[in-house]
């Protein structure tokens, strides 16, 4: 009596060998482990992202951008005189409440983005003026500035004309602001410094405090731009 045959069927497809299916499935399995790590960078680069990216998408946000080295000296100069205390409205890394604290100001900062002020606190640690500032997350449209007598803002055109009302009615007489990029809309500059995106504007509480008691405002027109002709 014959012996029963074997039957061997190769599972591998035709033309196709059995490394060659070996090959196919380290190559799935490896796209599978990248998949997974680009997913996880992904997740974890939004987490980073995420405070930075969010005040951008309110109505009317104030974006970090780092000073310059230029800026941060013209806001010293025009303040040189000046003492106590002092705000940086949108603090970014808290380079100008740093260096305000170095010339012998008790600095603020006001920032919405929870890493720039946990990152401002430890460099004003690490430059040894951590018990002259003092860094606040914080929406600058719920904070009272009141206690300030210097104020530094690098705002938006877009959120000039009310932030002019806001500190209008809660700064104190003595109290000076000074502007960077953009100037405010209606408040005339006591006097400017620097040139170009470096130019700051100063202005002094007590004009602007007049004008808003007496319910008049004044329009800055810039020095290259001629006043409107009057004939018609």
């Amino acid at each position: 009596m014959s012996q029963p045959q074997e039957f061997i069927f190769d599972s591998a497809p035709a033309g196709h060998s059995q490394s060659d299916i070996k090959e196919a499935k380290t190559r799935s399995q490896l796209g599978v482990i990248v998949t997974g790590l680009l997913g996880g960078s992904l997740v974890a680069l939004y987490a980073v992202a995420a405070p930075f990216v969010t005040p951008a998408l309110r109505k009317v946000c104030l974006p970090f951008v780092p000073a310059t080295t230029a800026q941060v000296e013209n806001v010293l100069r025009v303040l040189r005189a000046r003492s106590g205390t002092l705000v940086d409205i949108g603090s970014g890394d808290g380079r100008i409440v740093i260096a305000a604290a170095k010339h012998g100001f008790l600095a603020s900062g006001f920032e919405l983005n929870p890493w720039l002020v946990w990152y401002s606190r430890l460099k004003a640690w690490r430059e040894g003026v951590h018990r002259s500032t003092s860094f606040h997350i914080s929406d600058l449209w719920k904070v009272s500035f009141a206690q300030y007598s210097n104020v530094v803002i690098f705002g938006v055109p877009q959120m000039m004309e009310q932030l002019e009302l806001k500190l209008a009615t809660e700064l104190p007489s003595t109290a000076k602001v000074v502007a960077c990029r953009f100037p405010f809309p209606t408040w005339v500059p006591e006097h400017t410094d620097g040139e170009g995106i470096d130019t700051v504007w100063v202005y002094d509480a007590k004009t602007f405090k007049s004008h808003l008691q007496h319910g008049t405002t004044q329009k800055t027109i810039p020095e290259h731009e001629e006043k409107p002709d009057s004939h018609t």
